[in-house]
């Protein structure tokens, strides 16, 4: 998956902005205002943190190499993927649909609701 893709990827998602909060190479995915991905656009390579589980972060990071803990994230619920290994376009969307999910599951009740709504 190129960044493109990736963009065009987060942006298809319900409730979906493209931000950068912190500098101008730093880009941010949030889902009603809360961050569910973030890449840095001046890094060599295209690495994307997402937001995980923090069981399944720990077998993710055990099976791909490409997965690591999330650089300059909470190491315990944030991963860096690496989207130019080895890893399937498949798990790749499923690793950015887990991120958004677990976001959304920790709205408030009526955003959730309003989200649900788009």
């Amino acid at each position: 998956m190129n960044i493109e893709e990736f963009q065009a990827y987060c942006m298809a998602k319900k409730g979906v902005e493209e931000t950068f909060p912190f500098d101008e190479v730093t880009l941010v995915y949030k889902v009603m205002g809360k961050m569910f991905a973030l890449t840095g656009l001046d890094r060599e390579g295209f690495t994307v943190n997402l937001k995980c589980d923090p069981e399944k972060a720990i077998e993710l990071r055990e099976h791909h190499e490409e997965i690591l803990e999330g650089w300059h994230m909470s190491k315990k619920h944030w991963n860096t993927v690496d989207f130019e290994g080895a890893l399937s376009y498949a798990l790749l969307c499923e690793l950015i649909d887990h991120s958004y999910d677990l976001v959304v599951k920790k709205l408030k009740k009526a955003d959730r609701e309003f989200l649900e709504n788009l």
